[in-house]
């Protein structure tokens, strides 16, 4: 899509954190990487990028694991895009011009800047628990479906 790989697996991270919460329970490295899908590994370093910005806690121990760090707080998917990939996506020039800007716009400039400034919106209006209601009354996926054969 429009994200890197790590973004997408980030944002799936988070939904799964908001779909199984359940009174300061925490979930584990393991089971979140094969509800998202995401290799071991990976999982546990975007975990880590995703607590060096506060949107996730972690406790070692036996009760330990990951949890969203305030769970009634109203997330957007735009905290989590800019916790993993910055603000390129909704502000950098679509040719890579470092100098694009209103004033002295790249050739693509006015085709991509309303696109630009919609996936800005959506995503800033879209939050997390928004998106894990779906997937929490089975409505929406989280993961592939597994292939019948």
């Amino acid at each position: 899509m429009f994200f890197s790989k790590t973004c997408e697996y980030a944002i799936k991270i988070m939904i799964h954190l908001k779909v199984e919460f359940q009174d300061g329970q925490r979930l584990g490295l393991k089971g979140i990487s094969t509800e998202t899908e995401s290799p071991e590994p990976f999982t546990a370093k975007i975990l880590q990028q995703l607590v060096r910005h506060g949107l996730v806690e972690s406790m070692r121990g036996p009760n330990g694991g990951f949890a969203i760090r305030d769970p009634k707080s109203e997330l957007n998917l735009l905290q989590v895009v800019r916790a993993i990939d910055g603000d390129g996506i909704i502000c950098k020039c679509v040719l890579g011009l470092e100098e694009c800007s209103n004033e002295n716009p790249c050739a693509a400039h006015d085709q991509f800047v309303e696109v630009r400034n919609h996936l800005a919106h959506a995503l800033s209006s879209t939050t997390v628990n928004q998106v894990a209601v779906g997937v929490r009354n089975n409505q929406r996926l989280l993961k592939r479906r597994p292939v019948a054969h």
